[in-house]
């Protein structure tokens, strides 16, 4: 469960205090971590050992140690010299990688009992059982943040999110699938909707700085039972979805500024098909040539207002005029007119929402 290079940084460290040689190995006598340079030799030696009842015995010069997780044993530890000095320090090597063990096992359980939170896997009265087992906090605000990057198990990114929360014992930081980062952050009272903005700043500035990744953030509604977690969650799902699909200049989308496009997000696309079909009879956005689409687009940008549409455009007035005339007479709708505006808007939108939709089906 702990890994190769923790234990070995661990081993590093006592020797840097006692200059005594350690070694780590598995119940087979295979070196996990050793500052020996000949471990491989001591195979038969540990596998001699395993097979005593002794918990602790001199062989061939070292100390051995047997570390165990619960009943089953895990480790054995090698240490150099046959001294009351070494024996004390391959104990207190003993206790620390049991210490390890403990701490590894705690966090694997509760990174267990998050994902299944999340993903709605747990009974009501087992969150509660769970939570209070694990010391989990059961009532505390929490908010659930969504970081997706563009490469798949992308372990820099992680551990930056993890460096930067997990000191903040209350933060979970884990993931359910291959792109998305998932953190539960636990809040303060007074901690506000601007606060996660802030948050959610220094996540992309960290990962754009420190991982080179460029990276989108989403964030749910802040809940104050742990059992609502996974509503968060939920959301900001969603908003990760609406964002990529409405608002794709954004880097961090909050679930509770969707505005418009969290409506369309949530039509049946049998309904959206019926209004583009009422609208553009049959056509699509996308048979508008790259002119109109510009023309379009700069229109809405600047509120409806010709003058400066047109100055933007580098067109006469009466040319964007034109243009304008062409499209109503072929949608029927006039963007000057705020209603079909309006309208029109809202088209374009539930195309893109229909886009997206199709591109998941293949």
């Amino acid at each position: 469960m702990i890994s190769n290079q923790i234990l070995q940084s661990t081993i590093e460290g006592l020797k840097g205090i006692t200059r005594v040689e350690i070694c780590i190995m598995d119940t087979e006598g295979k070196p996990l971590a050793s500052t020996i340079g000949d471990a491989e030799e001591y195979e038969e030696a540990v596998l001699t050992f395993v097979e005593s009842p002794a918990d602790s015995q001199v062989l061939q010069g070292y100390q051995f140690f047997k570390v165990f997780d619960e009943n089953q044993l895990e480790y054995v530890i090698l240490v150099k010299g046959d001294s009351d000095d070494v024996y004390m320090i391959g104990k207190i090597a003993s206790f620390q990688i049991q210490n390890l063990l403990v701490a590894y096992k705690e966090r694997y359980d509760k990174d267990n009992f998050i994902k299944n939170l999340l993903l709605d896997n747990l009974l009501l009265v087992d969150i509660y059982n769970r939570a209070k087992k694990l010391h989990i906090e059961t009532d505390v605000r929490r908010v659930v943040f969504l970081i997706e990057t563009k490469v798949e198990k992308d372990s820099n990114a992680l551990e930056t999110v993890r460096g930067l929360f997990t000191s903040k014992t209350q933060d979970f930081i884990t993931a359910v699938d291959e792109k998305n980062i998932i953190l539960v952050k636990e809040l303060k009272e007074n901690e506000s909707y601007e606060d996660m903005d802030e948050t959610a700043k220094m996540i992309l500035d960290m990962l754009n700085t420190e991982a080179m990744e460029k990276v989108q953030i989403a964030y749910g509604t802040i809940v104050s039972e742990i059992k609502d977690v996974s509503r968060s969650y939920k959301e900001a799902k969603m908003a990760l979805d609406v964002g990529k699909i409405f608002y794709g200049e954004r880097d961090i989308v909050a679930y509770g500024n969707l505005g418009i496009g969290r409506l369309i997000y949530q039509l049946p696309m049998p309904l959206c098909k019926m209004f583009i079909k009422e609208i553009f009879d049959g056509k699509s956005p996308d048979d508008f040539d790259e002119e109109t689409l510009t023309t379009i687009n700069k229109f809405f940008e600047n509120s409806l207002n010709v003058s400066e549409t047109s100055r933007q455009l580098y067109i006469h007035r009466n040319t964007l005029v034109y243009r304008l005339d062409k499209l109503q007479k072929s949608t029927n709708l006039d963007l000057r007119v705020f209603e079909d505006a309006i309208t029109f808007k809202i088209a374009l939108m539930v195309v893109k929402y229909m886009k997206y939709i199709e591109s998941l089906e293949y």
